[in-house]
């Protein structure tokens, strides 16, 4: 859904400790600046080092000088920065010749990646001097986010990474991991970290632009380091249809991913605690459906086609996607479908009733008199989120799928991706929180990276991101008021659209997304404003990653 169509206006904290003095809890919104330095070649760039056979992890320790010098105290640097950390008097922790990682049961997968990152050895136990135990301990952290907190302590040359769930454990490896590379070590103390928001990740055009499964995998990897949890797939659109189909091959582009590759990226994204959520956007953006089966095209007053747009009211537009519908939910196993619903190009004219006349006949037919063509659009969409929930799933959609003074209302509980206010009739935030939804933030205003730049985008930068976006700057610049907070603004994404495919190569899209990425995962960690400079953010962010 990127703006295929515009309608309207074209200081870091430092943390210092006297010796032998214990620092109280420091409460961070930033990194401090660099002090440390990295060891030279100890340690893989890539989170995926779990590949690694236990028996060569454990063949292949540190190699370092014995002399180990104490970790300067203060605050582990890293991307998102960590919100809390207890200093204590010690020499802290550095990778040494014969440490190991210590892990067993559900957390072996974790203490073989973290041991191959790291090269250090690996084994289940029991953890001595030196080593990094990792384990699980109900508990650790408070509130619906409890299994993605984490504690990370250095104690008696030892570290412990626990938390109540397996994705707090693997959080608190990446900070350690970002500790290792950007300051030799991690400081005594402890560390006490989790996210402010519950969604945060990339959603990615894959229908106008074909990227390859290996270049996914190598985003899934850089989500993962900067404990980002979800990537959203875009793979039906006017341009193409990009995921394998058996239901309707038909359909596919020549350019797709196979469902073994789609299976391959959703395993590889579940080792790295990233939920995968599809998109099959309707009843608009169904233009690649459309070329195979053309009586399923919208038609206005006039005979004219409304591009993209299928018929509504005929029944076997809606068939076709509850066909795809239900046999793409198996494949992505994460509890999330994302319906689109958004510049349905009927509900874009200025009279839908008068241009629609059809439309307009089936909503008074189904709904009642009173009905209107936005009435029969909600049916629509209240049909098909219906038909994912029996599937498992909930159901997503853009902001823009959602109408006001209707007979007809979208379900309660299908979730709100805000997206506009710069279309036409857009609504306000205020009025979705208003009605007891959640919301999830891509304001396009600083999270649409649109190739091409088309309809006065341009590309985000990170430091705007950085310094002047939040969750609850929903649209536009300025905060909603009120009711933004973590339960109902659940997260936000930064969005690559490629309405111009040409425009950049999967290479120039991957290097001008990492700083905006970055900057994302800092403020959905820590919802307030950084206090570490921004060129000191981007010294951070290409030394630990």
């Amino acid at each position: 859904m990127g703006l295929r169509l515009r309608m309207t206006r074209a200081s870091a904290v430092r943390g210092t400790v006297c010796a032998g003095v214990l620092l109280a809890t420091m409460t961070l919104m930033g990194c401090p600046r660099e002090t440390g330095t990295r060891p030279g070649g100890d340690d893989s760039r890539s989170p995926g080092a779990s590949a690694t056979t236990s028996a060569a992890l454990t063949s292949s320790p540190a190699r370092r000088s014995p002399a180990q010098a104490p970790v300067p105290a203060g605050v582990p640097r890293a991307i998102p920065a960590v919100r809390s950390a207890e200093a204590a008097t010690g020499p802290g922790w550095r990778p040494t010749e014969g440490a190991r990682v210590i892990a067993s049961g559900p957390l072996a997968d974790e203490g073989r990646r973290l041991a191959g990152e790291l090269r250090l050895g690996y084994a289940a136990g029991p953890a001595r001097a030196g080593d990094v135990e990792l384990v699980l301990r109900p508990g650790t952290g408070q509130g619906p986010l409890a299994a993605e907190a984490y504690e990370l302590t250095a104690r008696d040359g030892k570290v412990l990474v626990a938390s109540a769930g397996e994705t707090g454990v693997f959080y608190g490896t990446r900070t350690l991991l970002q500790a290792v590379r950007s300051g030799g070590g991690l400081a005594e103390g402890v560390v006490r970290d989790a996210p402010d928001r519950a969604q945060r990740g990339l959603h990615l055009d894959i229908a106008r632009k074909h990227f390859t499964a290996e270049w996914i995998e190598a985003r899934l990897r850089e989500l993962s380091a900067l404990k980002l949890n979800q990537l959203a797939l875009h793979f039906s659109d006017d341009q193409g249809f990009r995921i394998e189909s058996d239901s309707h091959p038909e359909i596919v582009s020549p350019q797709r991913l196979t469902k073994a590759e789609v299976r391959r990226i959703v395993a590889l994204a579940e080792s790295l605690h990233i939920t995968v959520i599809p998109e099959i956007d309707s009843p608009g953006h169904l233009g690649a459906v459309i070329a195979a089966h053309p009586t399923l095209q919208l038609r206005d007053a006039a005979g004219k086609a409304a591009r993209g747009a299928v018929d509504i009211a005929n029944p076997d537009a809606a068939r076709i996607v509850d066909d795809l519908l239900r046999e793409y939910a198996p494949l992505f196993p994460g509890p999330y479908f994302h319906l689109g619903a958004d510049e349905y190009r009927a509900l874009m004219a200025k009279n839908p009733e008068a241009s629609y006349p059809r439309l307009a006949a089936r909503a008074r037919e189904k709904y009642g008199p009173r009905a209107r063509v936005q009435d029969l659009a909600t049916g629509w969409l209240n049909d098909r989120a219906a038909l994912v929930r029996t599937l498992g799933k909930k159901a997503k959609a853009w902001n823009d799928g959602f109408f006001r003074g209707g007979v007809v209302t979208a379900n309660k509980d299908i979730e709100v991706e805000y997206w506009t206010g710069k279309e036409i009739g857009a609504r306000l935030p205020q009025e979705y929180l208003n009605e007891g939804r959640t919301l999830v933030n891509l304001n396009d205003e600083y999270l649409y990276y649109v190739l091409g730049e088309p309809n006065q985008f341009t590309y985000p930068t990170g430091q705007r991101i950085y310094e002047q976006w939040s969750p609850p700057v929903l649209r536009g610049t300025a905060p909603v008021p009120g009711q933004s907070g973590p339960d109902r603004v659940v997260g936000g994404r930064l969005a690559v659209w490629c309405d111009r495919p040409e425009a950049q190569n999967a290479q120039q899209v991957a290097a001008g997304i990492r700083l905006p990425l970055a900057a994302v995962a800092q403020r959905l960690w820590d919802a307030r404003r950084p206090t570490m400079p921004w060129q000191d953010f981007v010294t951070l962010d290409a030394r630990v990653r």
